[in-house]
């Protein structure tokens, strides 16, 4: 693992081309003979995580959730309530398998034959590792880590994963779903013929802040306000444009060998934001000399647009989560458009897929991969943001700075710290440069 190559990162062409890729042989059910159960652990109990479990539950197969873990008690607490609620005896959690702490995602993996994990990303690498020596199903959120190391380690498992036949689903949603599917097959068989350029947008007013309490340890603070530290979050160009990114390159069918940008902190300065950038613009270019731009910020009063175009040699395409998703030729004549009455919730249909792949002892989901080679080119994105430079993706994958602190524990000092002024030093581009690379 010591030397990657670009080619090494793309040279299986069938985990480009859509979500499922189905093994000629299939595995047996993980769950227990003669019964139909399958046992489900959530590990991250946020609003995030309640709400997999959630479309897990609605997934139309015979699951139970067995254990919690969390960080903290009161976010277990939380979820344990609403599941309760809602499912009743389908939530089997006993006080004795509901787990707190940094080390509480071993204790659940052990009781359940699939795991959800969907803490902050930057657990995301250990915590797939630890699901794939014990043998289990995965559904994890995107982004699947926030540093290189991470990545690197992410494909490791996933590699291993393969070997024993695991499914493994990313929350990359789009990738379920029905107009982002059909939009998709038709570029790639040609409606538009070869795409030479493309935007890609997640522009918004930004997402919650949590603000900092008394008594707070500073590990504590930084995992409750968590989107605004790189070693949690990764910054919103991974955290959250990942979806654009993967969308990219997903029409495009491989993954971008340079990429350039700008960005900066512009409007979101206090010290509630931490060290991460309010805006994002990036060039990814492709090794056939196409180029899709991106952007992505957090600006309060700015006009929302989160959406895909891309433009061919024979038309051109627009599609977004919405549901919407059209095809038009040269000379803009509307050449196909999806009718979305009736489409599944991605969110959910994502979880109907897997579990029911689980259900049938069958062996389809490699999602890891794509999952991996996306949070990566947001990675690069990011990293030329914050110096100033153009970086190539030979350069970059071979880098060694990890953002993640050297132990777990509420004493432990993370690698960002404020100032006397509770200030948190954030990028520079051009000039901090040999922190990010």
């Amino acid at each position: 693992m010591n030397q990657f190559k670009r080619r090494d990162f793309i040279k299986s062409s069938s985990i480009m081309a859509g979500a499922a890729v189905v093994a000629s042989s299939s595995v047996s059910s993980v769950f227990a003979a003669g019964s139909d159960v399958i046992k489900v652990a959530l590990i991250g109990c946020g609003g995030r995580g309640t709400g997999a479990a959630f479309d897990a539950m609605e997934s139309g197969q015979n699951i139970k959730i067995v254990a919690l873990a969390d960080a903290f008690e009161d976010a277990v607490d939380k979820a344990y309530e609403s599941l309760s609620k809602r499912y009743g005896d389908k939530i089997d959690v006993p006080a004795s398998r509901r787990y707190v702490g940094f080390d509480a995602y071993k204790s659940a993996i052990k009781d359940a034959d699939v795991v959800l994990l969907t803490t902050p990303p930057g657990f995301r690498p250990i915590h797939f590792e630890e699901a794939v020596k014990a043998g289990k199903h995965v559904f994890m959120e995107k982004p699947v880590a926030v540093d290189i190391p991470g990545v690197r380690k992410v494909l490791e498992s996933a590699a291993e994963a393969k070997r024993k036949k695991l499914n493994v689903v990313v929350g990359l949603q789009r990738r379920y779903q029905k107009n982002y599917r059909e939009i998709v097959n038709r570029i790639q068989d040609g409606a538009i013929g070869d795409v030479v350029a493309g935007q890609v947008y997640w522009n918004s007013g930004g997402v919650w802040v949590r603000p900092r309490k008394p008594n707070q340890s500073e590990m504590e603070y930084q995992m409750r306000n968590w989107y605004y530290f790189n070693w949690l979050c990764g910054d919103h160009i991974v955290e959250q444009h990942v979806h654009q990114l993967d969308v990219a390159n997903w029409v495009k069918g491989k993954y971008p060998v340079a990429i350039h940008g700008v960005g900066s902190r512009a409007h979101r300065t206090g010290k509630e934001y931490g060290e991460i950038f309010d805006n994002f613009s990036i060039e990814m270019t492709y090794d056939d000399g196409s180029v899709v731009s991106s952007q992505c910020c957090h600006f309060e009063g700015n006009q929302n647009r989160v959406d895909e175009t891309f433009q061919g040699t024979k038309g051109r395409a627009y599609v977004n989560a919405g549901n919407h998703a059209v095809l038009w030729d040269s000379k803009g004549n509307e050449i196909f458009r999806h009718q979305a009455k009736g489409d599944p919730n991605p969110y959910r249909h994502e979880h109907v897929e897997l579990f029911d792949a689980i259900a049938k002892g069958d062996y389809k989901f490699e999602d890891a991969d794509y999952g991996a080679y996306s949070t990566l080119t947001g990675i690069i994105g990011r990293i030329a943001c914050y110096t100033g430079k153009g970086l190539k993706w030979d350069q970059a994958i071979n880098s060694n700075i990890s953002l993640m602190p050297e132990s777990y524990t509420w004493d432990t000092m993370p690698k960002a710290l404020p100032d006397e002024n509770g200030i948190y030093a954030y990028a520079k581009p051009g000039v901090n440069i040999q922190h990010y690379i």
